[in-house]
């Protein structure tokens, strides 16, 4: 065959395909080359790069669904049949979808520090887009292309089993280096692959995932920048961590027996432990799983967790739960507080164990820089201009009003470093009215009381609203924004909000006539006992009640 004949089909412009110009009508092709198709973990990754780009449906090639037999190495598609293999099979299609695309993502799992075996065959199968000669600009030699595929963008996507992809894809590097050419793609390739397809790291592999998204909207506009490619190789878990979770996995213990599932799956939880979370003594949390007759210990060390299954020691908190209940907790289908509240599990022993779990259990939580800090709410902002207004107006009602709507005036510094509620914005200004109201020259002894009516009314309201007032601060102390979620988090500070609002209701009543008194100017002062003994009453009750709620 003369090279005529061979070139004659080599215009990339002959087969209907023009020039590409990026962003404007982007065709997309994914190649999933994972024997599990739509299951793969990469996969997933995959997805979510292309949500990131939003350029409408792409076309998807699944080579585990597809007829692609090995390259026999005949070189037919060199010499007879010039651009065309001899095989019959989905290859054609598959060529016929590269040449269309723009965009080409290559998705798969590293098997064994390369690409799987329906993948590769894929990768030979490309023989007639190149031409028999010898490439003489390449420095190792080679072949070049049958089509001007210059104007193409790659897109390589990779999971791993390892717990980095560090030091493992060196032989898919060099060939996609090979085929591609040596910094002409874009590579995501991402350790403990495997626990993408965990429900119970579910919260992890999200804010991966929502990285990878990032990086799919940042690569059809400036590139990928750095940030997001720092992001992208950061650890899913450390590497004991990931390791310990990976060895009990499998459920098969040293002896070569197999462990029962509860077993197995207490192991893994075991291995999610933050030993910074120790509160510096040693805890053991006894699992007892009611409906396959199952226990084992969990104990808690400043260097890690050990499980033990016979020779217990004395519990420090112990869960009675059917594992099927607990199996379903971990896998996000119903969270722990609502099958508390249904009192679906009990527990025994030292409850703040589980206030405090996702510190225990948890995913670590990122540091953050001063930028990104995210601030929490202070219920010091809230009462600060209500007690200098109670302690400072029965002593003088002038002075003590120019002081409070002083205070309340600079109630809004508090928000720089703290997050603002409705109820700071509502107090700082209740208390600016209660003061103008003495300025107006009202009464100390018609004032006062009202503005303990004032604050009661507001705490009380609160009660019949989806958040009651201490749940705004008191979530500081249990995950954040996430305790919101939690029915017995909020049925906890809904009574103990109520109880604040019905003491300063009644509060107002004892005031009017003490006001009365030579002892008028001390009232502020004797009304600080009592809620100061609400403060302990408060403090008690938050562990006290979920503790009984636990206990069944």
């Amino acid at each position: 065959m003369q090279p005529e004949a061979i070139l004659s089909v080599a215009n990339y412009a002959d087969l209907g395909y023009t020039e590409w110009e990026w962003g404007e009508n982007m065709r997309i092709l994914l190649i999933n080359g994972s024997p599990k198709g739509v299951r793969s973990n990469t996969y997933r990754l995959a997805k979510a790069f292309l949500e990131g780009m939003g350029e409408g449906e792409p076309r998807e090639l699944t080579t585990c669904r597809m007829d692609i037999q090995p390259c026999r190495g005949c070189f037919a598609c060199w010499s007879k049949t010039p651009g065309q293999c001899v095989l019959g099979d989905d290859m054609a299609s598959v060529i016929e979808s590269i040449l269309w695309a723009d965009v080409i993502l290559w998705s798969f799992p590293l098997y064994y520090f390369s690409v799987p075996g329906g993948l590769k065959n894929l990768i030979d199968r490309q023989l007639p887009m190149n031409l028999p000669f010898m490439e003489s600009a390449s420095r190792f030699g080679g072949h070049p292309g049958r089509y001007d595929l210059s104007g193409k963008r790659h897109v390589v996507i990779s999971t791993c089993g390892f717990y980095t992809a560090r030091g493992n894809y060196d032989g898919v590097t060099a060939m996609f280096d090979h085929m591609l050419g040596k910094g002409n793609y874009t590579s995501i390739f991402c350790g403990q692959g495997e626990l993408f397809r965990v429900k119970e790291l579910a919260e992890r592999t999200e804010e991966y995932l929502s990285y990878v998204r990032q990086a799919g909207w940042e690569f059809i506009r400036d590139g990928i920048s750095r940030e997001t490619y720092e992001k992208l190789s950061q650890l899913l878990y450390p590497r004991e961590v990931f390791e310990a979770m990976a060895d009990a996995s499998w459920g098969v213990e040293k002896t070569g027996q197999t462990s029962p599932q509860w077993l197995t799956f207490t192991r893994q939880m075991g291995a999610l432990y933050n030993p910074k979370a120790w509160p510096g003594k040693d805890l053991v949390l006894e699992m007892c799983y009611t409906d396959v007759d199952g226990c084992c210990q969990l104990v808690l060390t400043e260097t890690g967790c050990r499980v033990l299954t016979d020779d217990f020691l004395p519990y420090t908190t112990r869960i009675e739960t059917p594992f099927s209940v607990w199996n379903a907790i971990a896998a996000g289908e119903i969270t722990g507080e609502e099958a508390l509240a249904r009192q679906q599990y009990r527990v025994k022993g030292d409850f703040s164990l589980m206030l405090h779990w996702d510190d225990y259990f948890g995913p670590e939580k990122p540091r953050t820089t001063a930028g990104t800090k995210k601030c929490s709410t202070n219920m010091n902002i809230l009462l600060l201009p209500w007690i200098v207004f109670w302690v400072a107006a029965p002593m003088d009602a002038f002075y003590g009003a120019v002081i409070s709507a002083g205070v309340c005036a600079l109630i809004p510094l508090g928000f720089y470093k703290n997050r603002k509620t409705i109820y700071d914005v509502l107090s700082a200004a209740l208390v600016t009215g209660c003061a103008l109201a003495l300025l107006l020259s009202a009464p100390v002894r018609t004032v006062l009381p009202l503005s303990y009516f004032a604050f009661g009314l507001m705490w009380s309201v609160s009660c019949f609203l989806k958040i009651p007032l201490t749940a705004h601060y008191s979530m500081n102390d249990y995950n954040g924004e996430q305790a919101l979620n939690n029915p017995l988090f909020i049925k906890t500070n809904r009574i103990l909000t109520g109880c604040w609002g019905v003491l300063y209701l009644l509060t107002p009543i004892w005031t009017y006539y003490w006001m009365g008194t030579a002892l008028a100017s001390w009232t502020g002062a004797v009304n600080s006992v009592l809620p100061a003994l609400m403060g302990l009453f408060t403090v008690w009750f938050q562990k006290w009640y979920p503790a009984r709620i636990a206990r069944g």
